[in-house]
């Protein structure tokens, strides 16, 4: 049994005022810095063997008190990098929606029909993504992992291990610093936590 672990970075200001971020490098925030603390604190009872996160600080800073915990390197996988949201980066949803109203009310009712002018669609993701968790799998069986990416990349690969197309996008929430588990066994995955946010009590 192979046991993934996937986090969603912690806050950053971006999120806490709402702005579309996706591959703009957006560090923490204080918050983020103490939500990725509790995170690693939270998972000391597991025995991970390997951390891999998304080449952007806020995955990256997630990640490192989690490295540090098991006196482990964080290995980057481009595969966890969030979305390209191509002209809509730094933009408000209220924004995108006034400049790129058609588009931006496809995103919100059908996100698997929706490419943001000059990014990426959700299937784009989904193919870099899942081939990531592919090579984690292979180079860590009978092992835990722990990856570290974002809420559009956490959201489509837990949308590929539950078997739902990409039009259940907006049916899956990814707090920020949330955990998620599975377990693969014999090439099926078992769902043990989703979007657990416990951890982060009293922050």
């Amino acid at each position: 049994m192979t046991r993934i672990i996937l986090v969603r970075h912690g806050q950053t200001e971006w999120n806490r005022i709402e702005r579309f971020r996706g591959q703009m490098d957006v560090p923490l925030n204080e918050m983020g810095h103490r939500q990725a603390q509790a995170i690693a604190r939270a998972l000391e009872k597991w025995p991970v063997a390997a951390v891999y996160a998304s080449p952007l600080s806020r995955a990256q800073d997630t990640a490192r008190p989690i490295a540090a915990a098991f006196q482990l390197l964080i290995q980057t996988s481009p595969g966890l990098l969030d979305i390209n949201y191509g002209r809509w980066a730094c933009l408000t949803p209220q924004e995108a929606g006034e400049q790129y109203p058609e588009m931006h009310t496809l995103w919100r009712t059908q996100p698997h029909l929706a490419c943001p002018s000059g990014g990426e669609s959700l299937a784009d993701v989904r193919e870099r993504a899942v081939a990531a968790l592919r090579q984690v799998l292979a180079a860590h069986a009978e092992q835990t992992v722990v990856l570290v990416g974002h809420q559009v990349v956490n959201k489509v690969l837990c949308c590929a291990i539950l078997g739902l197309d990409l039009s259940h996008f907006w049916r899956v929430r990814q707090s920020n610093a949330c955990i998620n588990m599975f377990e693969h066994h014999d090439g099926v995955f078992e769902i043990v936590l989703l979007n657990d946010t416990c951890h982060l009590a009293g922050l």
